[in-house]
């Protein structure tokens, strides 16, 4: 997956576009924000819990958050997990 090519993609949705290389086990917990968000899996592997529904995400898979969704990522891959965000 080409960040570039989500990045632009995402930027004519009205997103944003940021990328996090995670190491094995990082957790980002209990984020909330006033903005949607989009995340997608570059590399690796990641569960995400949206409002505490779990969902395990895979290289090229896009999830949309909500506004106002409480949510956490965690990196379950057995290596780094490259993913990317975007708030609109």
């Amino acid at each position: 997956m080409d960040a570039a090519t989500v990045a632009a993609d995402w930027k004519a949705r009205g997103y944003s576009c940021h990328v996090f290389d995670d190491p094995p086990g990082q957790s980002w917990d209990d984020f909330v924000h006033d903005t949607n968000e989009v995340v997608t899996v570059a590399e690796g592997r990641l569960a995400l819990v949206v409002e505490a529904r779990r969902f395990v995400m895979e290289a090229g898979d896009e999830a949309f958050i909500p506004r106002g969704a409480r949510h956490s990522v965690i990196n379950i891959a057995g290596g780094r997990t490259r993913w990317l965000f975007g708030y609109d």
